[in-house]
Formats: structure tokens, C-alpha cells, sequence
């Protein structure tokens, strides 16, 4: 059985341990949230009051030429395509996943459309995040399209009945930790005629990525989680560029304007991935994913995406034993795929009694996870901050709130809006 020193005796032989000190992390934390939001970055404050009080406060208007506000967003997405295997001037940073997907899935269709009228099937995971789904249903219902929901099994069988227009999945499930073969799967997508839009909100920063070694056709991802930009940061689009310039994406604002300042009323659009783009971007958010990005490139020094996928594989696979070491007989069952080529960078549990008041008692000894309902246990591992000593004492404040039936108490099973 693992002890605590044999914990501490990997973090000492741990490459990446320094970069936990790039992050505020409140004593007596135990912070296992950041696939949902990443920490703070030490240098954010500093960089975003810099912003505030010299770039808009003394430069003013001046700043978007001066400050070099106005090149932030494809600069910010130049940063953030070279960790998901994209191309220089290929990727934006900008807006939300929804809607970044309602912008690249609308142009998937346009060119079904044109290519293969006969295709009105959108395919899906049912246990997809729900945004993905709600916009795809949405655009669907406006487009005259279907949207299938299937299990992952059924996925394979259902290409290859030739119905299909686009399959629109996300990499890392949002529930599971799942990984799917992007790769295989954009493949096979392509063999019967269908595209394949990717959403790695759960992947980029967490898992290697490779789009375009895998020839896929669009992804969308989010800019808070692994990436660290701040709650709500901006999202992140990319289209491949044999795509890049078929159709204008359907929210033609004056951003995705090929001349925005010649302010003439008729639209045209911008060259490649900038006609992604839509309204005035949101400077202060862009500078703290900027600065977001800044921590996850310090880890290229310590050999990069190959380095924390190694230790993110190790962290959950130390979480997993520990887990099933220490709280048999509690009622639970592991989620993730035990299988490192399948698992993302999370472990999720599920529990039939009680799972939501679990995670509030961990919350409540600071070990910070979350619940997906109905009956999820959720803990994300990022490796550029977690040490293998926190995996072990989170692994003992799970075992004492369910041997103790702490997670009983009242004040553990009242609801919150956000869980």
C-alpha cells in the first residue's frame, strides 16, 4: 500500500514541482477543481492592474494600437494553437465555447450543405455537455438537420449508414473523464462522408492534442480550466484551413470584417480563422489567459505536454488505488477508464446514495472537488500545480467523510446553484 512518505518521495524526484509555486494556492487546500476552473496565476494581478491602471487608464484609447490591444486575440490564439497541434494564425481567442460552436458547427453544415445535400444527420454523444447539444439542437431545428444522440459503441455503426453530416464530440468527457481517439474517430467520420468538430474544453493543456495530425475539420475549447485564464476567460476557435474561407460564419460582426475601420455597411469577410471573430474583444479577459498561458509555458522547459500527461496519468492512477484501497466497502465505483490511452485528466466516482453531499464535506475539510448529477464524485488532476501528497490526503478525507457518515449532516445536503 502507498504510504504518505512514499508521496512525498515522489514529489521530491517530481520534474515539474517548481511550477506549483506560479500559482496561489490558499494554505490548507487541496485544490482538485481545475478542470472546471484553474487557479490563479501569481503574475495575473499584476499584469491585469498593469492593463487597468497604465494601458486604459493612461494610454486610453491610444492602447489598442499602442498596447497592441487589437492583435490580442489571434496573438492569445497563436499561444493556445500550439498546444492543441494547430498552425500559426489558425486559432482565435474569443467569446465562449457556445457560442464558438454555434459558429463552426454553422459553417460544418454550410458545407454539408453544398457538398452532400443528402447528409441531414448531426451525430453525438448523449452524455455530451449539455451547451454542446443545446446548441447543436438549435441550429439543427433551424438548419432542417437531425441531431442523434448515441452511446459511444454505437458511434461506428451509425457512420457507417452514410446519414451523416457532421460528428460533433467532446474529446474529454465533461462527466467521466473519458478520452476518445480523435485521431480514429475524425477518420472514420471522413471515410463515410461526414466532418468532425471537436470541443477540448477538457483537453487542451491537460492531454496531447494534435489537430491537425488527427484532420479534423473544427474544435472549439475553453480558456478557464487547464489554460487558467480566469472565470469566464474567453474561448478559443479553430478551423481547418481547407475550411478556413468557404463560409462566413453566421455572427458577422464588424471584428470579422476583412477592413473593420473602413466602416463600409456591407459585410466582408476576413481572410482564414479572423472572420471567427465577431464583437469588440474583452481586453482585460484576454490579458489574464494570456498570462494563463504564460504558467503552462513555463512547463516546455521540463519537457512540455509529454511531461504532464506523465504525471497526470500518475496522479490519477495513484487517486484510483488509493480510492479503492482506503474506502472499499463505501458504496464506490470508478467512472474513468482505468486505460491511460482512454482517461483525460480527471477521475470521477459515482455513488447511488449521497455523492452530493460527499463533495461538500471534502469541500468543507478544503479538499475542493465538484458533483455531477445524478451521482458523480468529480476530481480533476492538474500536474502543473498538484503534488502527490495531495492526492494521498485527499484520498484520507474521502475515506474519514464516509466512514464517519460525515456526509450526513444537514448543512452537506443543502443545495447550492453551482455544484
Amino acid at each position: 500500500m502507498t504510504t504518505l512518505n512514499d508521496c512525498r518521495a515522489m514529489d521530491a524526484d517530481d520534474p515539474l514541482r517548481q511550477l506549483r509555486d506560479l500559482f496561489t494556492l490558499p494554505e490548507g487546500v487541496t485544490y482538485l477543481d481545475g478542470n472546471s476552473l484553474g487557479p490563479l496565476p501569481r503574475a495575473t494581478a499584476a499584469r491585469v492592474a498593469k492593463a487597468i491602471e497604465s494601458e486604459w487608464g493612461e494610454g486610453l484609447i491610444r492602447s489598442w494600437n499602442s498596447a497592441g490591444w487589437f492583435e490580442l486575440p489571434r496573438r492569445v490564439g497563436d499561444r493556445i494553437a500550439a498546444w492543441i497541434g494547430a498552425g500559426e494564425g489558425e486559432v482565435v481567442a474569443t467569446d465562449t465555447t457556445s457560442i464558438n460552436l454555434y459558429k463552426v458547427l454553422s459553417a460544418a453544415l454550410s458545407i454539408q450543405a453544398e457538398d452532400a445535400p443528402g447528409k441531414r444527420v448531426v451525430l453525438s454523444e448523449r452524455s455530451n455537455f449539455p451547451t454542446d447539444l443545446y446548441i447543436a439542437q438549435a441550429l439543427c431545428e433551424d438548419r432542417g438537420f437531425t441531431l442523434k444522440l448515441l452511446e459511444p459503441e454505437q458511434i461506428e455503426g451509425e457512420l457507417a449508414k452514410g446519414e451523416a453530416a457532421v460528428l460533433m464530440l467532446t474529446h474529454v468527457n465533461y462527466r467521466t473523464g473519458a478520452m476518445h481517439d480523435m485521431a480514429a474517430l475524425t477518420a472514420l467520420a471522413h471515410r463515410h462522408g461526414a466532418l468532425a468538430v471537436w470541443d477540448l474544453a477538457h483537453s487542451v493543456g491537460a492531454v496531447p492534442v494534435d489537430l491537425r495530425g488527427a484532420q479534423a475539420d473544427f474544435a472549439v475549447g475553453c480558456g478557464y480550466k487547464y489554460l487558467n485564464g480566469g472565470p469566464g476567460a474567453p474561448a478559443f476557435a479553430w478551423v481547418n484551413s481547407r475550411h478556413a474561407d468557404r463560409f462566413r460564419q453566421p455572427l458577422a460582426g464588424w471584428w470579422g470584417h476583412a477592413a473593420p475601420f473602413e466602416f463600409t455597411p456591407e459585410y466582408r469577410p476576413a481572410p482564414g480563422i479572423v472572420r471567427y471573430l465577431c464583437g469588440t474583444q474583452p481586453v482585460l479577459s484576454l490579458t489574464a489567459l494570456d498570462c494563463g498561458l504564460d504558467a503552462i509555458d513555463t512547463s516546455r522547459a521540463a519537457g512540455g505536454m509529454a511531461a504532464l500527461r506523465r504525471k497526470s496519468l500518475a496522479l490519477t492512477d495513484l487517486f484510483i488505488a488509493l480510492a479503492e484501497e482506503r474506502c472499499a466497502g463505501h458504496g464506490l465505483s470508478l467512472v474513468t477508464p482505468r486505460d491511460h490511452a482512454r482517461r483525460g485528466s480527471q477521475v470521477c466516482l459515482s455513488r447511488t446514495e449521497g455523492a452530493y453531499a460527499i463533495v461538500q464535506a471534502l469541500i468543507a475539510r478544503g479538499v475542493i472537488g465538484d458533483f455531477r448529477a445524478p451521482d458523480i464524485l468529480r476530481f480533476g488532476f492538474t500536474p502543473l500545480y498538484l503534488r502527490f501528497e495531495d492526492v494521498w490526503n485527499a484520498a484520507e478525507h474521502l475515506r474519514e467523510v464516509l466512514q464517519d457518515g460525515e456526509w450526513r449532516r444537514p448543512e452537506f445536503n443543502r443545495q447550492h446553484a453551482v455544484t
